[in-house]
C-alpha cells in the first residue's frame, strides 16, 4: 500500500460485513461487532458489545456474570486478524490467519454484561507473513485486559 493510500485509510472504520468477509469466526465465536481506527500495518480498534445473551454467562458464572478471560484475549486475537486480513488484503477461501502466542496476559478487572469493549490492537512486528501484536482492552477508559500475542498467515 502506497503511503497516501495508507493516509487515505487511516482512522478508517469496519463494519459487520466486512468483518464476516475477512474473519472465518461466526456466532457464537466472533468476538469483534465492528472496528474503528483501522490504520494498516499499524493499529486497530474493535469494539465487541456484550450483552447478557452470550453462550457463557449462565456457566461462567450463575447470578455473577463474567466474561471469561481467555475469551477477552480471544477478542484482542480476533481484532489482530482482522488488522492483518485488511492489511494484506487476505483473499479469505485461500488464507486463514492462525494464533500462534499469547504472552505477559494480565487481566485487571472483569467485563460484564451491558459492557463495551474497546480492543485496542499495535502492531510491533511484521515481516513474512508474521505479525506480533500488543494488545489491550478498555471498559469505559478503564483497562480490563492486556497481552502480547502473535499471529500468522497461511495458505489453506
Amino acid at each position: 500500500m502506497s503511503e497516501a493510500e495508507t493516509q487515505a485509510a487511516a482512522g478508517e472504520a469496519i463494519g459487520p460485513d466486512e468483518i464476516l468477509r475477512r474473519l472465518p469466526h461466526r456466532y457464537p465465536f466472533l468476538l469483534v461487532d465492528r472496528a474503528e481506527d483501522y490504520i494498516p500495518g499499524k493499529s486497530i480498534t474493535g469494539i465487541k458489545c456484550v450483552t447478557a445473551n452470550e453462550p457463557f454467562f449462565p456457566g461462567h458464572f450463575p447470578g455473577n456474570p463474567v466474561m471469561p478471560g481467555v475469551l477477552i484475549i480471544e477478542a484482542l486475537a480476533q481484532a489482530g486478524a482482522l488488522l492483518m486480513s485488511k492489511t494484506l488484503n487476505a483473499d479469505t477461501g485461500k488464507t486463514v490467519i492462525l494464533f500462534m502466542s499469547v504472552d505477559n496476559a494480565r487481566f485487571r478487572r472483569p467485563v460484564r454484561p451491558g459492557d463495551v469493549l474497546e480492543l485496542k490492537v499495535e502492531v510491533t512486528y511484521a515481516r513474512h507473513g508474521v505479525f506480533k501484536y500488543t494488545g489491550m482492552a478498555l471498559v469505559d477508559g478503564q483497562r480490563a485486559a492486556q497481552c502480547e500475542f502473535a499471529a500468522k498467515a497461511m495458505d489453506l
